[in-house]
């Protein structure tokens, strides 16, 4: 799978071998989706009631987390189960955006540590409705991929889609190390601005995060969804085969060396304007980014110098 990690050097993908051949390649897209239908939805104002002041600001396929004292809330869709995460520094200051539960003239500072503070039912059933909310919008963009297929391969899942109104919460446990995980990053941005309807208050996290583990059913979903995409893509590449062949349309730059001198420095620093440098034009060398693929004799035609009688550089 696609891993996409902040904190390691950003220079190639991990792709497990079990799954060649399906497009994954493709789930980045499927991302930029989702965060941009996650981000609409934060930006309403009916969702500013429930995340306050705080903007999505990545979103991506990654690790799943190895942290045991997050707690997962699994929700039942149409499509399957995904399992939700908060980071409780992130609950917290959604609660207190929300209800403005820090007690008035007490600084930040002196505040109970977030691992201590108690569960309570509000955080419970707010965790709770932006789980929900979330897993919805996930289920969406997985309809719209599956609506992208033809209706043959789609029957199926859109059947079983109707069969649930509404995400249920279910039991959840932690993800594997080798589950599917989208991890999201909120920044809060602080401030009553006139438009917003909550502000968050100062001292709450700058940043928190979201991950949703996907189980297997809720994944090939996606996957299939993205079928369509890499179909239509194959489908432009065909179009263009058909035309032109490959070896017409694939281009390359060669450059041909005529001659080459070895001097001294000494004799190199004493050259002066008029001075002629004796050479000899035998076979050139033509390169391919700096590889010497073949030698050619040189030629004049017309005016022109010419590589002719090309073979292959041992």
């Amino acid at each position: 799978m696609p891993i996409n990690q902040s904190d390691r050097p950003r220079g190639h993908s991990v792709l497990d071998p079990c799954l060649l051949g399906r497009p994954v390649h493709l789930l980045p897209g499927f991302a930029a989706r989702l965060a941009e239908a996650i981000g609409g939805e934060m930006a309403s104002p009916a969702g500013r009631r429930y995340w306050g002041a705080y903007r999505l600001e990545q979103l991506a396929f990654e690790r799943a987390p190895e942290a045991p004292a997050l707690r997962w809330l699994g929700v039942a869709g149409p499509f399957g189960v995904a399992a939700v995460a908060f980071e409780r520094t992130l609950l917290l200051g959604l609660l207190e955006g929300r209800y403005a539960r820090r007690q008035p003239g007490v600084p930040a500072a002196v505040q109970q540590s977030p691992i201590l503070e108690r569960v309570t039912a509000t955080e419970e059933r707010l965790a709770a409705a932006l789980a929900q909310q979330l897993a919805s919008l996930l289920d969406g963009r997985v309809a719209e991929g599956l609506a992208r297929l033809d209706g043959a391969a789609q029957r199926p899942v859109l059947a079983k889609a109707g069969a649930v109104a509404t995400p249920a919460i279910v039991p959840a446990s932690a993800p594997g190390k080798t589950g599917w995980v989208i991890r999201a990053v909120l920044r809060a941005q602080y401030g009553r601005r006139a438009d917003d309807e909550i502000g968050e208050p100062a001292g709450a996290a700058l940043e928190g995060q979201i991950w949703i583990s996907l189980d297997h059913a809720l994944m090939a979903c996606i996957l299939q969804g993205l079928k369509a995409e890499r179909g239509a893509v194959r489908a432009a590449g065909g179009a263009r085969m058909t035309r032109e062949p490959l070896a017409s349309r694939l281009e390359v730059k060669l450059e041909g060396r005529l001659v080459s001198k070895e001097v001294t420095l000494a004799a190199l620093f004493g050259l002066q304007v008029g001075d002629v440098i004796p050479v000899a034009v035998g076979r050139a060398d033509v390169l391919l980014d700096d590889s010497r693929l073949f030698t050619a004799s040189v030629a004049e035609h017309k005016g022109k110098l010419c590589l002719t009688s090309f073979e292959d550089a041992e």
